[in-house]
Parts: C-alpha cells; sequence; structure tokens
C-alpha cells in the first residue's frame, strides 16, 4: 500500500487526534521494516533511527535472538490467564527483575523484589500508585514539574504538562502535589524545603520521580538529588517511586539510572527497552514491602489484566536481557554517549542568532534550542526534525515546548553513526537558521 493510501486511511478511520499529518504528506514517514538501528519506509528509504521508537530498541530493532524467543513462544502458547493459571516464563521473569533489582541493590541483608506485571508504562505508574496507598495509607504523593508518567487517568494526576491534563481535570482527583525539578545544587535545597513544606501540610503516602526526565526535555537533575528523596522519605515513612520506563535497561550507561547515585527506591517501574517490541511494563517493589501491602489472593486479584504475564512479552523480555548482558550493552552506552555527547557540545552554531546548549547520561541526550531572549524555539526545533527526516535521520523534539531536540538510540549505535548523524544536525542547523526568522 502506498504512503498516501495509508495515511488517508487513517485520515478516514482514526481518532483524528492520535496521528499527526501534514497536509503535503511530508509528515510522517510510513513505517514498512526496521532493522539493527535503522528503519525503512514504505517507498523504500532507509533511515537512522535516533530515538529507538521512543527507547524501546535497545538491543536494535528486531534482534534476531528477541524475535526468535517470541516466535518461538507464539507457536507454543500464544495466551494465558494472567493471574489465574500461570505459566513459566512469567515466573523466570519475575525472579530475573528481582535479581536486577533489589536483589543487586541490596547491602548485607539479603533481600528481593516482587513484581506486578502490566501492559504500557502508565499501568506500571498506577499499580505502584496503589501499592503506596495500601501500604501507608495516605493518599497524597509529590511529583514534579515536567514529570511525564502516562496518561492513564491514575497517572495523568502525575503527569505535569498542562496540555495532557487540561481537558480532562473535572475527572481527575487531583492528589499529586507537585515542586520544581531541580537543575542546579542551588534549586535543590529550594526543592526539599517546599517537598518538607508539603509533608507538613498534607498527608503524603510516595514521592514519584524520573531519575531524568525525557519527556520533560531530558531533564538531568543534581547528583545528590535522589540520595536527598531517599532520605526525605526515609524520615517522613513514606515511599520513594522511581520512573525508569524510559531510562531503564542501559538506556543511562547502568542497568538502572538511580544507581549512578547508589539510591535503592522501594518500588521501580520498568518498560519500553524491557522486552525490545512487545507491550510489557512492570512495577517491582521491595518483597517485603509488596507482601506487607497486597492481600494474598483468594481466588481473585484486586488489580489484574486480561494479558497481565502474557508469554510472549515474557519471552521477549528474558532474551532481551540476555542480549544486553551478552552484548555488554550497559557499558556501550555509557562509553558511546560519552562520545555522543562531547560531538553535541561540539556542534558550531552561530551564538549571535540562538542559544544551543547539549546535555546527557549515557545513551540518553538533547540539545535545547532557545531564541536570543531565552523563550524556546520550538518552531525552529520543529523544522530541524524535518529536515533531518528528508536527511534519513529519525529525531523527536522533546519538553513542554518541543524545543529539545533528544536522542535516544539502539545502544548498539557505532560511533561512526553517531558522528554521520551529529554532522548531518550540524548542516541542518547552519541550513535552517538561514532561511529562519529567529
Amino acid at each position: 500500500m502506498r504512503p498516501p493510501e495509508v495515511l488517508a486511511l487513517l485520515r478516514a478511520y482514526e481518532s483524528p487526534n492520535v496521528t499527526y499529518l501534514e497536509p503535503d504528506g511530508s509528515w510522517p514517514i510510513v513505517w514498512e521494516r526496521a532493522s539493527g538501528v535503522h528503519v525503512w519506509d514504505a517507498t523504500g528509504k532507509k533511515y537512522l533511527d535516533l530515538t529507538a521508537a521512543f527507547g524501546v530498541a535497545a538491543t536494535g530493532h528486531a534482534n534476531p535472538r528477541v524475535v526468535r524467543a517470541g516466535q518461538k513462544q507464539m507457536a507454543r502458547l500464544l495466551h494465558a490467564m494472567g493471574d489465574v493459571h500461570p505459566h513459566a516464563l512469567k515466573a523466570q521473569l519475575a525472579r530475573e527483575l528481582s535479581k536486577l533489582t533489589f536483589e543487586k541493590w541490596g547491602s548485607e541483608s539479603k533481600i528481593s523484589g516482587k513484581t506486578i506485571f502490566c501492559n504500557s508504562g502508565f499501568e506500571a505508574v498506577e499499580a505502584a500508585l496503589k501499592t503506596a496507598l495500601l501500604a501507608t495509607d495516605k493518599p497524597g504523593v509529590i511529583a514534579f514539574s515536567g514529570a511525564y508518567h502516562g496518561l492513564g487517568y491514575g497517572a495523568l494526576n502525575a503527569t505535569h504538562r498542562d496540555y495532557f491534563r487540561a481537558p480532562f481535570v473535572r475527572q481527575l482527583r487531583e492528589f499529586v502535589h507537585f515542586v520544581p525539578f531541580p537543575a542546579t545544587v542551588q534549586t535543590m535545597d529550594l526543592v526539599e524545603r517546599r517537598i518538607r513544606q508539603i509533608f507538613r501540610r498534607k498527608p503524603i503516602g510516595a514521592i514519584l520521580v524520573e531519575p531524568v526526565q525525557v519527556r520533560g526535555g531530558v531533564n538531568i537533575p543534581p547528583a545528590g538529588f535522589l540520595p536527598m528523596l531517599r532520605q526525605v522519605s526515609n524520615e517522613q515513612d513514606t515511599l520513594l517511586i522511581l520512573d525508569e520506563i524510559y531510562t531503564g535497561f542501559g538506556r543511562t550507561g547502568e542497568w538502572f539510572a538511580c544507581e549512578h547515585s547508589r539510591t535503592v527506591p522501594d518500588i521501580v517501574c520498568v518498560g519500553k527497552a524491557l522486552t525490545g517490541g512487545f507491550p510489557l511494563s512492570a512495577c517491582i517493589g521491595r518483597a517485603s514491602l509488596m507482601d506487607a501491602s497486597w492481600p494474598r489472593s483468594t481466588g481473585e486479584a484486586i488489580h489484574t489484566s486480561t494479558f497481565l504475564g502474557h508469554p510472549v512479552g515474557c519471552a521477549m523480555a528474558l532474551a532481551q536481557i540476555k542480549e544486553i548482558q551478552r552484548k555488554k550493552l550497559i557499558a556501550r552506552s555509557a562509553r558511546v554517549g560519552r562520545s555522543l555527547l562531547s560531538a553535541l557540545q561540539s556542534l558550531n552554531t552561530p551564538a549571535s542568532t540562538l542559544r544551543v546548549q547539549a546535555r546527557g547520561v549515557g545513551l540518553l541526550a538533547g540539545i535545547e534550542l532557545q531564541r536570543l531572549n531565552g523563550k524556546p524555539a520550538t518552531a525552529f526545533a520543529l523544522q530541524v526534525t524535518r529536515q533531518m527526516l528528508r536527511r534519513g535521520f529519525i529525531l523527536l523534539p522533546e519538553g513542554e515546548y518541543s524545543n529539545v531536540l533528544g536522542f535516544t538510540p539502539p545502544l548498539t549505535i557505532t560511533g561512526d553513526q553517531i558522528a554521520s548523524a551529529v554532522s548531518a544536525l550540524g548542516d541542518v542547523l547552519a541550513e535552517v537558521m538561514d532561511h529562519s526568522e529567529l
């Protein structure tokens, strides 16, 4: 089917709010297939994917071992009864997630993790919020400006951006209290004071935070931020929930971003790169917490779904984890990520027309584009994104104003491929500057 026909079908039969369609057909491209770090559209054009499809394809698109695991499982057991009659892979994956998180993070005393499997990232966040209420009997949650925790009605309460919240605010309980996400050590002191003030006024059961805000604009907090939240949570007898849906499984050069500061949460939410391409997520909590919070099933779970712990997703997740280990992608993410950030910071742009700031950790980086008056250069960033697409590079703008060009490529990307992408970006920045009125 030709791209214009595909887009015409979407225009006719998909909700108009889902896929943005340029009138001239220049956006979006129609994906046909993907392999490794590349995507081919329906016309046969090849692209370098600098997004890993929202960070999902950590081991590369259609990783052969991950695909084979899914195919084998589909032929053997395509679907099961998630909370009734289990299958072996669900148990094996729960054990593996415990090893990667709480068993690894534990001190001398042996601790483990227990998992609630979900389908998408926001569901894992909502399972964590339910756990916090059951554990503390306190409904309040502290979250942060710029936060993105998903768009289901529970998670939407903790997603800060008004663009997503405003149309539905009349149906939200609004149990979340937002404080600024710190950019410097100095602002972190202010944030801590604000948090403590809220604890004095409100019954708070959890602090929910992304170690790095990706959708919020690749916002990286000071090194002491997560340890400070851990200390406050301990003092206030509340839970620390880390949303590692985007940052997990090697994205930042560690298995999980919290490991950079050796911060151990009470609950961690994972998804995206967990399977490499199948909708599966997980809320993993400290075993003692999960046992104390959730009642033992008497035959009917109080939090479940039809596809809970799907056998195909579990098979792919186990294969994905093995591939990350086999290819040593965690160390690779840290090493290649340093090259990416260095290259982005070295981009030559006329300072007299635009402010360009690069930041990143591991293979998670962003370039913020601002006008000289400090305002977001949104239109400029969107032009750059479109021009890069025409040159064969897939990028996405992030942040509330879509003025941060995000880089979350597959962890298998090479240094030469990064150099090629950054060189093209430099050319596009110069080209767009020549033809734009900033």
